[in-house]
């Protein structure tokens, strides 16, 4: 008999902030695979099996998953934030979709979590009240230039951008490749948002103007928003800034 595979994701970091169907799911399962770090957020019991291994080991990490509950287990690939926001969920699909017939006779349940974004869009106010998009800065699976033209486009249509993998040792230029290539399309004074480990202890979060946001202030444990033309930032005395989006757009109806 078939098992089933939960796809959860564990949220941004702090257990708080995940889902109650994803720990309801954590209950159920026997075996977890997951990226180790994830793994470590989740407080297993003696008899639940965890299978970590390297970030960059998606789909063999998803095929070992269906393998399990093919054999009539019920396993839980763990994904940090959302699973199906630059995570596993879309992992597992495709390994389904290449694998063997059988696979596709698994009982898959995704599961949402709170991703970075809304995590560190929570903490500074609502820099995403308007259109948004999320655009990735890895060129492990896709080409620079790829995301060159989505950084250049997105601007031009006025979405407010956020960036995951913004940066790492293997890819220490891109993000300040995009603040160059974003600097030709938005105003310098367009807040940008470092959220590093939101809602975790070691959270920072800092604004920027992009005229001088600087690429180091990042790390691959940061979250970065980078406003539309018409995000502002509201001054209080004592506390920290708000940055928000209009929820209107110039040139249009209230």
């Amino acid at each position: 008999m078939t098992g089933r595979l939960f796809v959860i994701g564990t949220g941004p970091g702090n257990p708080d902030q995940m889902t109650p169907e994803a720990q309801a799911a954590i209950s159920q399962a026997t075996d977890f695979y997951g990226y180790g770090p994830y793994l470590d957020r989740l407080n297993l019991r003696p008899d639940q099996r965890r299978h970590a291994s390297d970030n960059r080991e998606e789909l063999d990490r998803a095929a070992a998953a269906l393998r399990t509950t093919l054999a009539g287990s019920t396993a839980c690939v763990v994904s940090g934030g959302d699973p199906g926001v630059f995570a596993m969920a879309a992992a597992v699909c495709e390994a389904i979709d290449n694998g063997p017939d059988e696979w596709r006779s698994v009982d898959i349940v995704v599961l949402p979590g709170i991703t970075a974004m809304l995590a560190v869009a929570a903490r500074i106010g609502a820099p995403l009240g308007h259109d948004f998009c999320a655009i990735s800065l890895s060129d492990n699976l896709k080409p620079w230039n790829i995301i060159e033209t989505r950084l250049e486009m997105a601007a031009k249509a006025g979405f407010v951008i956020a960036l995951y993998n913004p940066i790492s040792k293997a890819r220490p230029w891109q993000l300040g490749k995009a603040f160059e290539l974003l600097r030709g399309s938005l105003p310098a004074t367009t807040p940008v948002i470092f959220g590093k480990a939101a809602g975790r202890p070691n959270e920072l979060i800092t604004v920027r103007p992009l005229g001088v946001a600087d690429a180091a202030m990042a790390d691959m444990a940061t979250c970065v928003i980078i406003g539309s033309a018409e995000t502002k930032v509201i001054p209080r005395d004592g506390k920290p800034d708000l940055v928000y989006t209009p929820r209107f757009t110039a040139g249009g109806n209230r």
